[in-house]
């Protein structure tokens, strides 16, 4: 009986490919469970990034939770405070607030609910089943923004 593994290299490969794939699924228009391309201006160029993220609905409000942390959308987002949010070639202006640790876990609960299998990595263990205390302690490493369109 053989046993195939993979390395943190073919992993890192098949992120990124798969990453592709769904910008370019939700640049023609087509969303992979919610997916979005959101465009946000450089904090130091002002030129418009794109990185698909997963748009999260939870209790009447929209969100965007940054799993993998402190990622650049993120600090261009807080630089910007504003940004689009794109389906093919639907596209929807916003405003975002950056919410304080002491609100994120619900959302980070509902978010892992949702997406789970494709984050778990970034997550340090903690699934959406979590106690509420578990939660608390991994928010500080996930910012989460309310989106409110413009």
């Amino acid at each position: 009986m053989t046993t195939t593994t993979s390395s943190p290299h073919q992993d890192g490969l098949i992120a990124r490919m798969m990453h592709r794939a769904v910008a370019t699924l939700t640049r023609l228009g087509i969303s992979v469970l919610g997916t979005r391309m959101l465009y946000v201006r450089g904090r130091r160029t002002g030129q418009w990034r794109s990185t698909p993220v997963n748009l999260l609905v939870h209790d009447g409000a929209r969100y965007l939770v940054a799993a993998p942390g402190q990622t650049q959308w993120v600090r261009n987002l807080r630089h910007a405070g504003e940004g689009e949010l794109r389906l093919g070639r639907r596209v929807e202006r916003f405003t975002a607030t950056e919410l304080a640790d002491a609100e994120k876990p619900a959302v980070l609960r509902a978010y892992l609910a949702r997406w789970h299998f494709e984050v778990a990595q970034f997550f340090d263990g903690v699934g959406p089943d979590a106690p509420d205390h578990e939660l608390a302690r991994v928010a500080p490493a996930h910012p989460v923004f309310r989106i409110t369109t413009r």
